[in-house]
């Protein structure tokens, strides 16, 4: 005899999808950077959007890269990153700024900053927490800290030259306050932070028993002679001071996806765990890999560095001779640029008219506040491209005449 089967109860479309929804993501949106580089592909227009080389990486590193795999390091490597290259880490950060760190106990390889980053915040933050944030700041930061489920203070920095109020930040933090995040060089602005800025957040951190987390990504793409000071150089911050780092923008890799959290080791402790159940690993032959590319010379540091002074002199009098008003940057490679005199109302309409008058697609501001207004009249630029590329956009904004 059959036994009957009960027909399953259809729900209303809302009410069957609203329960799979988590309020967590609720206010998230699609990246803005990664959506410009989309259209880009789709209208075949020149990206200066995403902050990718269109050059080759160095050849020693993909030709280290193809040894580690033959090599056979093609398995985990330990969940806390392959020893040699924690190795090449700790070499590398006492070679360049004279830090002394414990390969076994305060350094996480991870995949990327963007892990980097996450996993800090996850391991250190409670909900109901404030983290501080620079705005403007790079778009991750918002779905992080709503990840932790972690209340954002923005602190402002102001053009021309990006600086802060030093009363604003002091009245940023209180007792709630778990960290603040601070990119040097910056994305999207290109400010440096000063020695003298973060000894201030040093003595805002002790004050009220907060951590500082560093993006320092672009430590070494530097103009005009400024210094690149890591947080943990910093007095009195050993203790208090997570930096995050990566393989991607000084080795132009940035599909390798390696990089590295530098804590104390209570910290290392909880963002290794944290890291293990992200990821359990980043991928073992590019680490190895980033032993060659940790030991290269100053020599290759110093010619980055120029070059890439070259590229943002290049590009400004690009943008300049279309009409932009640009914001010099300090370090990092992308362009802040003011675009009042285009007349568009906001930056998302002239980002769309660029892309299809021009065949340029670059950032609206908008995507770096919590207040999409705040950047209405703001676009980014990056230059980390071919002269060939630069050329080819230079070509194209001449449509906008």
């Amino acid at each position: 005899m059959a036994v009957p089967v009960e027909k399953p109860r259809v729900l209303p479309p809302s009410a069957s999808r609203e329960r799979f929804r988590s309020l967590r993501t609720e206010n998230f949106t699609e990246s803005v950077i990664r959506e410009m580089t989309r259209l880009a592909i789709q209208c075949d227009a020149v990206n200066l959007a995403q902050g990718f080389p269109d050059f080759p990486a160095p050849g020693v590193l993909k030709q280290a890269a193809h040894q580690a795999i033959d090599a056979e390091f093609n398995q985990y490597s330990i969940t806390w990153g392959a020893k040699p290259f924690r190795d090449a880490i700790a070499a590398k950060y006492k070679r360049w700024y004279g830090i002394e760190l414990d390969p076994e106990r305060e350094i996480t390889v991870c995949c990327g900053s963007t892990e980097g980053m996450i996993a800090s915040l996850l391991a250190v933050t409670n909900p109901g927490e404030e983290v501080i944030v620079f705005e403007p700041y790079y778009e991750n930061y918002g779905p992080d800290t709503e990840l932790c489920s972690a209340a954002r203070r923005i602190v402002p920095l102001r053009p021309p030259d990006w600086s802060f109020d030093p009363d604003e930040l002091k009245r940023a933090f209180n007792s709630r306050t778990k960290a603040i995040i601070v990119t040097s060089p910056n994305n999207p602005t290109g400010k440096i932070f000063s020695r003298e800025e973060f000894a201030l957040i040093a003595r805002l951190c002790h004050e009220f028993d907060a951590l500082c987390i560093t993006d320092e990504i672009y430590e070494h793409i530097l103009y005009d002679g400024v210094e690149h000071i890591p947080i943990l150089a910093i007095p009195g911050m050993r203790e208090r001071g997570i930096l995050v780092n990566s393989m991607s923008k000084t080795y132009s890799v940035t599909g390798w996806r390696v990089g590295w959290v530098l804590a104390a080791p209570d910290l290392t402790d909880s963002i290794r765990k944290v890291h293990d159940f992200l990821t359990v690993g980043a991928a073992h032959p590019l680490q190895m890999a980033g032993v060659t590319a940790l030991a290269l010379p100053e020599s290759y540091y110093q010619g980055l560095a120029a070059e890439y002074q070259k590229r943002r002199d290049h590009i400004l009098g690009v943008l300049e001779e279309t009409g932009f008003r640009c914001f010099l940057p300090k370090g990092a490679y992308y362009v802040m640029a003011d675009i009042s005199g285009f007349g568009f109302d906001n930056d998302t309409d002239f980002a769309l008219h660029l892309l299809e008058r021009a065949g340029v697609a670059a950032v609206p501001g908008s995507s770096f506040f919590s207040n999409p207004a705040d950047g209405r009249q703001l676009i980014r630029f990056c230059f980390c491209k071919k002269y060939e590329t630069l050329e080819l956009a230079r070509q194209r904004l001449k449509r906008l005449a």
